[in-house]
């Protein structure tokens, strides 16, 4: 990812996606997803879930975000936040 992009706020974003089981929906499985993402929209990530909802069998339940900046390596900071879906 070259600097520029860097300093327009663009961090490495891991997201850990719970999502029902499509033939035990009782049951719920993890994905964890990892991308460079822009904070606070998350625009990358949104897109992703936009096509997991229109392509994917497992009915989404919630999605935790936690991300940290690229340029300063030594410092770690995050930003969390939480999708619910129903």
């Amino acid at each position: 990812m070259n600097f520029e992009v860097q300093i327009q706020n663009y961090r490495l974003t891991t997201a850990e996606i719970l999502y029902h089981l499509p033939d035990a929906v009782h049951l719920l499985q993890m994905y964890l997803w990892r991308e460079y993402d822009k904070t606070p929209e998350f625009p990358v990530l949104r897109k992703f879930l936009d096509f997991w909802e229109r392509n994917l069998d497992g009915k989404l339940h919630s999605v935790r975000v936690a991300n940290s900046f690229i340029i300063t390596p030594g410092e770690v900071r995050s930003f969390e936040t939480e999708f619910r879906f129903h």
